[in-house]
């Protein structure tokens, strides 16, 4: 069965790229002097001088040594390849509130793409539900819209399988990448796939989190019922917190750069520190 996104379909292609430009901007802001990063090209070696070269990249400290005329040489500096990890599973689209975590990850998603296109980083999308959605990175900002626009379209039924998905394109990926995952974390074996990720990629997790799952922690005894295969249980909130903070914990033992993010809230004051404090966006191109 299939449906739309309620807080997407009230926006047009147009508007829709309006709001996360915005969302680029605010998530942007204050990242273009990160210490992090150098300055917009790098040294690579000194050589010998030929006819052509400015003076202005003459190497003075080794011309004077040497007693030969030395030029500096530079590069700029290669931008790491952008996957955005979007879990489309069913769990995500179950919501207390306006805007479902599936939502929120979406907005997030175009926000993040645009703030990546802006430092020059190709931006490529992984849709890790069973619609295997595979999107390669490329500046193309028409690219990005196409693909956001074309996963309003969720499944109620769709099945998580974030393991399974990154277990079968991250053999392909020659090159490191900069893999940003936006998930409930709800599938079991989520934690080892991400382990196992993050020893090759760069990795930063945004956990999305409905109030509703909050409000468990001190809720006792729960019967509940699993989104996408329909299995009834009994589980308690104090369990679920507590698998929330190991989750956590676990996280970043390995490495791997965790946000927790509330439907609920203003979350972009803290996405925009979480990627700020890391330099995981890069210098603004100018």
């Amino acid at each position: 069965m299939e449906g739309t996104l309620d807080a997407l379909d009230l926006l047009d292609a147009r508007r829709f790229r309006i709001v996360v430009r915005r969302l680029a901007d605010s998530l942007g802001y204050g990242t273009d002097h990160s210490p992090f990063l150098g300055s917009g090209i790098e040294f690579v070696q000194s050589r010998p001088y030929q006819s052509g070269d400015p003076v202005r990249v003459i190497d003075w400290r080794v011309t004077a040594r040497t007693g030969q005329i030395y030029v500096k040489e530079f590069e700029s500096p290669k931008r790491m390849p952008v996957y955005l990890v979007i879990d489309t599973s069913a769990s995500m689209t179950i919501s207390s509130t306006r805007k479902s975590k599936y939502a929120t990850a979406l907005f997030l998603a175009g926000g993040l793409a645009f703030a990546c296109l802006d430092r020059v980083s190709p931006v490529g999308v992984i849709g890790v539900g069973e619609r295997g959605i595979l999107v390669r990175p490329s500046l193309s900002s028409a690219q990005v819209m196409e693909w956001i626009l074309r996963l309003k379209m969720f499944r109620y039924d769709e099945d998580t399988r974030l393991a399974a998905r990154l277990g079968e394109i991250t053999p392909s990926l020659s090159s490191k990448h900069l893999m940003l995952v936006l998930s409930d974390l709800h599938d079991p074996s989520a934690l080892g796939a991400l382990k196992r990720l993050a020893q090759i990629h760069d990795c930063a997790v945004i956990q999305l989190q409905d109030p509703a799952e909050v409000n468990l922690r001190g809720a006792g005894l729960i019967r509940a019922r699993e989104a996408e295969t329909g299995r009834e249980f009994w589980t308690h909130g104090r369990r679920q917190h507590l698998n929330q903070e190991e989750l956590t914990a676990s996280l970043r033992r390995s490495g791997i750069d965790h946000l927790l993010v509330r439907t609920d809230g203003d979350y972009v004051p803290a996405v925009r520190h979480f990627f700020e404090s890391r330099g995981l966006l890069g210098r603004k191109a100018r």
